[in-house]
């Protein structure tokens, strides 16, 4: 028996070939392997009684990792699979992965499956888990495994195993007498699954692909505790209630209809007002900063992007080509080929580097139908785009010079919850990306240094980068508990080149630019579906569509409502007026479902007074007060971004 090495917490110690992560559990400690779960080699997670046949890194997984919820979900896919098999003994099974919030399985039924069933389906799984059948991990060779789902009519394992190498063997899962094809691992037994539920179905292509049939999927939740699971469907209302789709609509920001487009959203007056005030928000942030603002078309030739790279790597997500009187047309998906052209327009110095060029652009990328979501992700989008050419000198101050102002952006908005995340190449698929190593190995080295010296914490992602160069992202967790990359920083050596891009030194030498691609916030779409469920929609002063509502009580106080009117809007403030022939209490709560800052309300006692009276949309009520004193207020809140 040949010897292995195994690093394990920090300490490589030699085992006899085919050791399995239990016995060396078991040698840690008698109370670790009764929690133990499964192993972790090197990225890999196996099962506890899988043979380890080479030197790796060895992490044992317990019930207290994170890693426990995946295989969890994932033994609760199978748990799922064996109650619809015991139910519809005809189904074909497929795939059941588990997912980041749950798990799902894609089945073939021979019959219709409704919502409807779902109950009975987790009646099954329950007596599954009651029964607590141990999961059993076997090793078998492919043509065995052909020959055992075949006489299952397991058609989609079938066509599976016919994926992998003849000599390859493959690992079965059994519980009861279900038995099912899986690389795992999987719990212990099926009775250490605690809490679950079904709650959804839904169609998939098999294996995504809209030229094979149609399965149903079914999406299930798995938690280890009943008030996890109780606390999931709490969290899911609150996402209800905080959907950026429900939101706009309620708001009155943003439409779509199919006639026009899927993913082509339609900005309504209090939307494009929102969008109206980031994009002057940001314009004047990058102004005070040096920043030349710039306008280019909305598409441009396919050569354009056969030059810049973007049609070979990222022609798939390209509308089609557009081709008229013997030329061809393309809408942009980015904007950094665009921007190359206006640097390569005229000569410079390096007296006039750093040229930070940015725009508030229009690009479009057709993102397939069951991607679309709301605003979040569409097929037209308004980018807040910068590139800044460079010397090789000038990389960190600049570079530096955009994360204080994503940060300085983020303390305006409020986010507090976000980390940098270094995005760098996959160095087992270079094919995807341009240039040669040493360029990626220095531009990755440039963004980590700079990170580090900022005192920024961060963490590093393989196969993040762009296809161009390295890059910095800043991800910000949201109130509905997932991560959103809003802001980015990316360092490019590679389209210079492309474009051939120059500027004389002080020693009259041409050299080539360096690019900093930047976005701080990002796409806008995106932006504001971000902020929507961030605030539920309870948007700040200086943000809000609508700053104050109007409401006179009666018509005999319109005349000195349309004078606070005229007073507050030539103040600079946004105004509308409710003269509704309704009652007072009806336009006060509509108000408050436009969720509008300040409602004003004028009766007799204000008209004979000449003072107004206040009304938060959080309910309190301010009385007397004069109106050049609540401008006055309404401007310094403006102006401090409260």
């Amino acid at each position: 028996m040949s010897k292995i090495k195994i690093n394990l917490k920090g300490e490589v110690h030699e085992f006899e070939s085919g050791i399995t992560p239990l016995e060396i559990a078991m040698g840690i400690s008698e109370g670790l392997a009764r929690v133990a779960v499964c192993g972790k080699i090197d990225d890999n997670l196996v099962d506890l009684n899988a043979p380890i046949e080479k030197d790796c890194n060895l992490v044992i997984i317990t019930n207290r990792d994170p890693e426990y919820q995946h295989v969890m979900r994932h033994s609760c896919a199978h748990v799922l699979a064996q109650a619809v098999k015991s139910i519809y003994p005809n189904a074909q099974l497929s795939i059941g992965p588990a997912t980041d919030e749950g798990y799902y399985y894609d089945i073939d039924f021979k019959s219709q499956v409704t919502t409807e069933d779902l109950p009975k389906i987790e009646a099954e799984m329950q007596k599954i888990v009651k029964a607590n059948f141990p999961i059993v991990r076997s090793e078998i060779s492919r043509e065995q495994a052909m020959k055992l789902f075949k006489n299952r009519n397991e058609m989609y394992k079938v066509e599976i195993l016919e994926g992998i190498p003849k000599d390859e063997k493959v690992t079965i899962y059994t519980q009861g007498e279900f038995l099912d094809l899986c690389r795992g691992p999987h719990l212990k037994s099926t009775g250490m699954i605690k809490a679950f539920k079904l709650v959804r179905l839904a169609g998939a292509y098999w294996r995504g692909d809209s030229k094979n049939k149609m399965l149903t999927r079914i999406y299930g939740v798995c938690f280890e505790k009943k008030s996890e699971l109780d606390e999931y469907f709490i969290r899911l209302e609150e996402a209800k209630a905080r959907d950026h789709r429900k939101l706009g609509k309620e708001l009155g920001f943003f439409m779509f209809d199919d006639l026009v487009g899927k993913g082509l959203p339609m900005w309504l007056p209090n939307g494009f007002m929102l969008r109206r005030k980031l994009d002057d928000y940001i314009m004047n942030k990058e102004l005070a900063l040096g920043y030349k603002h710039v306008m280019t078309p909305s598409l441009a030739t396919i050569d354009l992007y056969k030059t810049s790279g973007h049609w070979d790597h990222y022609h798939d997500d390209m509308f089609p080509v557009m081709e008229r009187d013997e030329e061809a047309y393309v809408l942009r998906p980015m904007n950094c080929p665009h921007h190359m052209m206006m640097y390569k327009n005229s000569l410079h110095s390096y007296r006039d580097l750093p040229l930070r060029i940015a725009e508030i652009a229009n690009d479009f990328r057709f993102e397939g139908s069951g991607s679309l979501c709301g605003i979040e992700r569409t097929r037209a989008f308004t980018q807040n785009d910068s590139h800044i050419f460079c010397t090789n000198d000038q990389i960190k101050s600049e570079v530096e010079g955009v994360i204080k102002l994503i940060l300085d952006v983020y303390k305006d908005f409020g986010f507090k919850n976000y980390k940098f995340r270094l995005s760098l190449r996959d160095p087992n698929n270079v094919e995807k990306y341009f240039g040669n190593d040493e360029l990626w190995a220095k531009s990755e080295e440039e963004l980590r240094q700079i990170l580090k010296d900022s005192g920024a914490e961060f963490y590093e992602a393989k196969g993040e980068a762009a296809f161009y160069g390295p890059k910095i992202d800043v991800n910000v967790m949201s109130a509905l508990g997932h991560e959103v990359t809003l802001s980015t920083v990316q360092l490019d050596y590679q389209l210079p080149e492309k474009f051939e891009l120059e500027y004389v030194d002080e020693n009259n030498q041409k050299q080539r630019p360096v690019v900093i691609h930047r976005a701080i916030l990002g796409s806008l779409e995106r932006f504001v579906a971000f902020l929507l469920e961030e605030t539920k929609g309870v948007l700040p002063l200086w943000l809000a569509p609508v700053q104050v509502k109007i409401i006179p009580v009666s018509d005999k106080s319109l005349d000195y409502a349309k004078e606070i009117s005229a007073y507050l809007q030539a103040s600079g403030l946004r105004v509308e007026n409710d003269f509704r022939a309704e009652k007072m209490g009806y336009k006060i709560r509509a108000a408050q479902l436009e969720k509008v800052p300040y409602m004003i309300i004028i009766g007799e006692n204000e008209v004979a007074s000449k003072k107004i009276s206040i009304r938060k949309r959080s309910g309190e009520e301010i009385k007397d007060v004069d109106p050049s004193q609540f401008v006055a207020d309404m401007l310094l809140e403006i102006k401090n971004k409260q």
